[in-house]
């Protein structure tokens, strides 16, 4: 049970760590997707710069995101759940690209889930 515990905190680590490291340098190149296409109207009219500048921001704290997550793995993943969560309600709060939001729902819930098995790991190792 312990090495399938391990296994599971080992792939959800470099997932969390990867994806968003992998997404932050696309905000820079739009390679998987044009990224500006996420901001709505509204919001974009708020910024005080291109729309385009606020993406890179974004993708330097996702980069910052992932990297925590491979050094400092359990508060990286509490800082990805809450980055996910945000982008979510961002997303249903506009009511675009709803689907997205779920799926950023469910990878932050699942990222909160390998904060608290890092968190069970370092208490046993305590007690």
């Amino acid at each position: 049970m312990d090495s399938n515990v391990q296994l599971v905190k080992n792939i959800l680590k470099y997932t969390f760590g990867l994806v968003p490291i992998v997404a932050g340098l696309d905000k820079f190149t739009n390679i998987l997707t044009n990224w500006s296409q996420y901001i709505s109207e509204g919001f974009a009219g708020m910024l005080p710069f291109e729309p385009s500048t606020f993406i890179m921001i974004v993708g330097v704290i996702e980069i910052v995101a992932g990297i925590l997550v491979l050094t400092k793995t359990k508060f990286g993943a509490y800082v990805v759940s809450a980055w996910l969560t945000v982008i979510a309600l961002t997303l249903i709060f506009s009511w675009s690209y709803v689907d997205v939001a779920v799926r950023d729902l469910v990878m932050a819930i699942a990222a909160f889930c390998l904060a608290k098995l890092w968190e069970n790991n370092y208490s046993k190792a305590n007690n």
